[in-house]
């Protein structure tokens, strides 16, 4: 009790509570635009992060993470945009109640479940913190080693379909890190050229793939500027509706957080298995996809509750399972509080601190949102164009800052266009940055644990490091498994189709 009011009075701080106020209404708004989202938003705020206090800069990026879905709802539903990609899935039902003159009904839907997932998740993360600070200190160099691989394994298996092309992006990631000096001051790939000699910064990467990407990509296409419909009656005695559907709810719960403490999988996941649930229990599964209550609650209470249990590998063991936990990682690290065994130990209050405001910002977003729909409507109609030239000239300035470099700059548009290449080819960015920073961890955990190693198998002689190992073993194995049954199936579809082809010509 003692450390939870130590973390209150941590959070109680003017400047902290203004940073919760400023991320989590300025979240709702970044994602209610079009064409932002969280991940260009923190990117963006990086920088400015740094020179404040670990807890205020945290606060920021935590309210911006947990309340840009909410905010991404308002498009989705009203215009069929989603307004993040994790609310691309809101669309299927949100968009069509809203032809049907039942937009209030549905955004109130979307308001409940998404506060019902956050606050869900934050109460499961709670709850296992105990759980976590028994096993934390229990996780030596080459178990967060083999965590770390087992990341990594999982990011690139989530690409279903992009397998080999998310796993040449995190090899890629994995060699941005190891450009520059090594741990023993050896020069690594800098080919006699000064300016890589402090190797490829985490957050130059990261506003180049994200924000200026975004920026590049908005500024090259088409000008749009959407006009939704204004929102008639109270959004807060629809919210009613959502207790006849709370074990629709209360599932998709349970899959965001599951889904969230696996490194990797994340809202997508989750959202798509609380989807199928959803529809396999309703006793109308033919509205799924035109219009169904469920499937828009299945969709937003998942995708909410992913962030407080994204959290879990994050402050345990200091690993992140997807791009925004990687750059929150690094607020972390400038601030030399470093997330894993030793942060449950010696800062518990500091993890209370992190919980309570994240419950604290789904409280002020659900009061913002019933009181100010009608005016996010006037945000969604920002022109693109407009929106990416301050996207552009707000990330020049960010990367700019860290250093005052214009090398900076240059390598910030060098990975901008490359983003840019990768987002017009229908590729992921989030491998990058993941093998930037889980490579970084690995390589760390490596050297330190190999003192102690003298053959293969003293790596995994520890119990925790033998599970993980197994598992690293057994997903690749189902991997390998899913791969076979596939091209069976093709071929079975091949044979057939020969077959009826030789039957015609006869």
């Amino acid at each position: 009790m003692d450390t939870i009011l130590s973390g209150v009075e941590l959070l109680m701080r003017w400047d902290v509570m203004a940073a919760l106020l400023i991320g989590s209404i300025g979240g709702v708004i970044i994602g209610a635009i079009p064409g932002v989202g969280a991940a260009v938003a923190i990117a963006i705020l990086l920088p400015a992060t740094f020179s404040l206090d670990p807890i205020v800069g945290l606060t920021i990026l935590l309210g911006i993470y947990g309340s840009s879905m909410y905010g991404g709802a308002l498009p989705a539903i009203l215009i069929n945009t989603p307004g993040t990609a994790v609310n691309a899935l809101t669309t299927y039902d949100g968009y069509p109640m809203t032809k049907r003159g039942e937009a209030r009904r549905a955004l109130a839907l979307a308001y409940g479940a998404s506060f019902w997932g956050g606050v869900f998740g934050i109460l499961c993360l709670i709850l296992l913190s105990p759980l976590l600070a028994l096993i934390a200190p229990h996780f030596g160099s080459r178990e967060i080693f083999l965590a770390a691989l087992l990341g990594i394994i999982l990011v690139v298996l989530a690409h279903r379909g992009q397998v080999f092309a998310a796993g040449m992006l995190a090899a890629f990631g994995i060699l941005l890190h190891t450009v520059g000096l090594d741990v023993k001051y050896n020069q690594r790939m800098t080919f006699d050229q000064s300016w890589l000699t402090g190797g490829f910064n985490l957050i130059v990467v990261v506003l180049g793939l994200f924000a200026l990407s975004q920026a590049f990509l908005l500024l090259t296409d088409k000008d749009n500027t959407p006009e939704p419909q204004p929102i008639t009656g109270s959004i807060l005695s629809g919210m009613k509706e959502l207790w006849v559907y709370r074990k629709v709810a209360t599932a998709a719960g349970s899959f965001g957080v599951l889904m969230g403490m696996v490194p990797g999988v994340g809202e997508f996941t989750a959202q798509f298995l609380s989807y199928t649930y959803a529809r396999k229990q309703s006793k109308t599964p033919e509205l799924f996809g035109d219009g169904a209550p469920e499937g828009l609650i299945a969709s937003e209470a998942a995708n909410n509750a992913v962030p407080a249990a994204a959290m879990i590998p994050l402050l345990a063991l200091g690993i992140p399972g997807e791009a925004l936990t990687a750059m929150m990682l690094s607020v972390f690290y400038v601030h030399n509080v470093i997330p894993g065994p030793q942060l449950f130990q010696n800062q518990l209050d500091f993890v209370y601190a992190l919980y309570i405001a994240m419950l604290l910002l789904n409280v002020i977003v659900m009061v913002f949102l019933i009181f100010s729909t009608n005016l996010l409507t006037k945000i969604i109609q920002v022109p693109t164009r407009f929106l990416g030239m301050i996207i552009l000239i707000l990330s020049f300035v960010g990367v700019y800052s860290l250093r005052n470099s214009v090398v900076d700059c240059v390598i910030a548009s060098a990975f901008g266009l490359l983003g840019l290449v990768l987002k017009r080819l229908n590729l992921p960015l989030v491998p990058i940055i993941l093998g930037m920073v889980l490579g970084g961890i690995m390589e760390v955990k490596l050297r330190s644990s190999m003192v102690r190693v003298k053959t293969p198998l003293d790596f995994v002689e520890r119990p925790i490091a033998a599970i993980l190992a197994l598992m690293i073993l057994l997903v690749i194995a189902m991997h390998i498994r899913t791969l076979v049954k596939e091209h069976k199936t093709r071929l079975a579809e091949a044979d057939i189709d020969h077959d009826l082809h030789d039957t015609q010509q006869r």
